[in-house]
């Protein structure tokens, strides 16, 4: 069964910041997500309390969330790979205020 991709309003703006040609590669790879949440080239983050994913799409590195349970792939950022791992802990408390919002913390 496909998951879901969910991205956060912060992610969406990320995105749209970045040139078209590469904001095209990423939209291939996020959708790509919803069959393969986990691919190949998929890598744990280790540096958060949450269990946070990456896949690199060229320069750039998409971080999420999987939430089996519920069967959603939840991208919360979008950036260059120099810069996407700065305040990583900022990125776990969004995904808690969205937990939070989704009824489960």
């Amino acid at each position: 069964m496909p998951y879901t991709v969910e991205v956060l309003p912060t992610a969406r703006e990320e995105l749209a910041a970045l040139p078209k040609n590469a904001q095209r590669k990423i939209a291939a790879k996020i959708d790509s997500l919803k069959e393969d949440p986990r691919p190949p080239d998929a890598k744990i983050l280790k540096a958060t309390a949450e269990r946070l994913w990456r896949v690199r799409a060229g320069d750039y590195r998409i971080v999420y969330s999987i939430e089996d349970n519920r069967l959603v792939v939840l991208v919360i950022r979008v950036a260059n790979r120099r810069d996407v791992y700065e305040g990583l802990e900022v990125l776990a408390r969004r995904l808690v205020v969205w937990r939070g919002k989704q009824g489960r913390a």
